[in-house]
């Protein structure tokens, strides 16, 4: 297969998150959450793949006619947001004025931040909060906390879109990878484990859910507060 061949498979791979995203919306119109959220789950896998197979096959010079970064923009904003969103309104976790402003503050403080030209920092991940509803209110659903605590977390993760704190991306930050890499796959096995079982709450997959979204939460914070030294010594 030429290599030009091989740059746009890695296209009409990040094109099939269209697909996934409708049939996730799909079975979020018919109320069958754990349906949705299994397919956001393959629409995760697929963006994690899809990004990595660009860079090793240079999709912007070997393929230019489709624009891969922007297919993956209007993908992610459907799977990461809009769904999820629409998931966390429909379902009744968030009722009356709480879901009202829930939708409305997800949707347009996300369009804004995925927007911004300065979201990536110097180590490849994201200044501010990344706009990873999906992952959130998956948790959400498989922990059904209490309305005030739901109502924090989407204020506190709408304001920290548009601050200087630092999310990890797992693939690309180099900076812990291996160990934050493999809570990300973790973090896979454990949503579509819960999705899969309807987020019964004695699977042992809702506790490995929480636990490994705590870390993809916090470590670009803690990183930003541990200083990464040189190899001279210097503290970068």
């Amino acid at each position: 297969m030429q290599i030009q061949h091989k740059a746009l498979s890695v296209h009409l791979l990040t094109a099939t998150g269209a697909v996934l995203s409708m049939l996730s919306m799909l079975a979020a119109a018919n109320g069958e959450w754990a349906l949705m959220f299994l397919w956001l789950v393959v629409a995760f896998v697929v963006d994690g793949i899809d990004g990595p197979l660009a860079r090793r096959y240079d999709v912007k010079t070997n393929f230019p006619a489709y624009d891969g970064v922007l297919m993956d923009l209007i993908i992610d904003y459907l799977t990461y947001v809009f769904i999820p969103a629409f998931a966390l309104f429909q379902s009744g976790l968030l009722s009356g004025w709480t879901g009202w402003f829930a939708i409305i503050v997800i949707v347009f403080g996300s369009v804004v931040y995925f927007a911004d030209t300065r979201m990536k920092t110097k180590d490849n991940s994201f200044a501010g909060f990344p706009g990873c509803w999906n992952m959130v209110v998956l948790v959400l659903f498989a922990t059904e906390p209490h309305w005030t605590v739901i109502l924090a977390i989407v204020t506190a993760l709408s304001v920290a879109m548009f601050t200087n704190i630092k999310f990890i991306h797992p693939v690309r930050t180099e900076r812990w990878r291996p160990v934050s890499l493999t809570i990300a796959i973790l973090w896979v096995l454990f949503a579509g484990r819960a999705a899969w079982v309807d987020f019964h709450p004695s699977s042992w997959a809702i506790w490995g859910l929480v636990l490994t979204s705590v870390w993809l939460l916090l470590a670009g914070a803690v990183q930003q507060m541990i200083p990464q030294r040189r190899r001279d010594g210097h503290q970068a």
